[in-house]
């Protein structure tokens, strides 16, 4: 199926938050908030979840994150110099355990694309939850590089992966990552996840409609019974590049709806607090899950929002701390940990800035007027993972 045409317009603008963040540091001299291992946003919502960017550059051009219009070979990625060095990272995630984070997702970018990520993943690995577990430490991926870097990510300590994969059919995948790469290589680097012990892995499909719709039900038939958990994602309307348009989206309504016409399934509850994905298992003969064949997902962001229980914080490559995927502004905890703050300072800079989080951009989205573009723009996934 080829994609209908639709206008968009994007905006040829530097569109990272780091040429406008909010300074960490104005929040040093204010009351303490040492780290207790518990710390709620307005709403009630603990610190739970951290997701750290680790690199600004990807190897796919897929038009919903980092589009070859804008991310072209004259684009001006970060210095390293910008980067957070590992030591920085490993500080940081450190001060959020200590405020109650249990899992640590690794993103970009491409985070395989990181020199060296092996060792970051080593030295994360050694810490520890408040109470004394191992953290919940997954990367996601796009796949290119998983088949040479499995077995190694999984020797440093990391427990899994996340592959992002958005169709099977080898011309619809490398159109829509846009730099014709195969999708047999995607799936060899799953393989070699699997064979590595790097699971429960997980697989996420952004469905367009119009673009790869009529992949949903093949993506399904090949990962049933596989042990791999599928997960169907709403185009979402995140950051300003992606050219976004609502016509774009396949509710996930629609995507359950399509897969019941050949594959019954049948409701799960969730998994673990502020899960985003709504779980679906294969229903056997008598309705009932049938475990061995497993389960898929659908992350409905744009439909069904799930701000309620949203319990996740992003750093962004250079160090800015983000309470939403929707956000347009970060705080700068880059200039903290450079300069003179103790761990101490950047604890309670931390615990400031969550506690003060209001954020709910998808539950309010209906509500909002049309996006002009004349507003703040919002941070680009490619800049803070998805």
């Amino acid at each position: 199926m080829t994609e209908r045409f639709s206008p968009k317009v994007i905006p040829l603008v530097d569109l990272r938050a780091g040429s406008h963040p909010l300074p960490a540091a104005s929040l040093v001299p204010a009351s303490r908030m040492p780290a207790t291992g518990r710390v709620s946003d307005t709403l009630g919502r603990h610190l739970r979840d951290l997701r750290i960017s680790v690199t600004d550059r990807c190897n796919f051009r897929c038009g919903y994150c980092m589009p070859k219009e804008v991310f072209d070979k004259d684009y001006a990625y970060l210095p390293h110099s910008a980067l957070l060095s590992f030591e920085e990272i490993v500080r940081i995630a450190q001060q959020f355990v200590n405020h109650g984070v249990q899992k640590i997702r690794l993103t970009g970018g491409e985070p395989l694309l990181r020199k060296n990520i092996e060792v970051l993943v080593e030295k994360l690995a050694a810490l520890r939850t408040t109470e004394g577990s191992p953290l919940d430490l997954t990367l996601t991926t796009n796949g290119a590089l998983l088949a040479r870097k499995a077995r190694a990510l999984k020797a440093a300590g990391l427990h899994r992966v996340t592959v992002s994969l958005d169709g099977l059919d080898d011309t619809v995948f490398r159109a829509m990552n846009d730099v014709d790469f195969p999708v047999a290589d995607v799936l060899d680097g799953i393989h070699a996840a699997q064979e590595a012990g790097l699971g429960p892995i997980k697989v996420n499909m952004v469905v367009k409609r119009g673009t790869n719709d009529q992949e949903i039900i093949p993506m399904a038939r090949h990962f049933k019974g596989s042990g791999i958990v599928l997960r169907f994602i709403e185009y979402m309307d995140v950051g300003a590049t992606n050219g976004w348009r609502m016509d774009d989206v396949m509710p996930s309504a629609e995507v359950i709806q399509r897969l019941q016409t050949e594959l019954p399934l049948v409701a799960l509850e969730p998994s673990s607090p502020g899960e985003t994905a709504q779980r679906w298992g294969y229903a056997d003969g008598f309705g009932a899950h049938d475990q061995l064949a497993g389960e898929i997902g659908v992350i409905s962001s744009v439909t069904q929002a799930f701000c309620g229980d949203c319990n996740r914080a992003r750093i962004s490559t250079e160090g800015q701390l983000y309470l939403c995927l929707f956000a347009s502004q970060g705080y700068d905890l880059r200039s903290l940990v450079r300069g003179k703050a103790t761990d101490e300072d950047l604890a309670s800079a931390i615990g400031h800035i969550w506690s003060e989080r209001t954020d709910r951009y998808s539950a309010l989205r209906s509500t909002m007027p049309a996006d002009t573009g004349a507003g703040a723009r919002r941070v680009e996934m490619s800049y803070i993972g998805g």
